[in-house]
């Protein structure tokens, strides 16, 4: 049972780590003084949340797994689009 019970709270804080690195993408705006601070966030976010990720995936169930590889693939998109906007 622990087993269970840690494979599950690893998915759900993976889950939450990309939710909250979501949130902070839609949160930015472009055009403010506090970008830099923003983009900073969302940095740190989204490491978080590859870490989170990547330590779910260990013992990740095959739907945990297909959901957390899209989890990284949205937070790839979202690297790409915020180093694209800063070239």
């Amino acid at each position: 049972m622990p087993y269970n019970k840690n494979k599950q709270q690893a998915f759900q804080a993976a889950q939450q780590g990309a939710t909250e690195a979501f949130d902070s993408y839609e949160a930015i705006v472009k055009d403010s003084a506090d970008y830099g601070h923003q983009l900073k966030h969302l940095t740190n976010e989204v490491n978080e949340a590859y870490q989170q990720i990547n330590n779910a995936l260990e013992t990740a169930s095959e739907t945990q797994r297909d959901r957390l590889e899209q989890y990284q693939r949205d937070l790839q998109q979202i690297v790409q689009d915020v180093n694209g906007s800063t070239e």
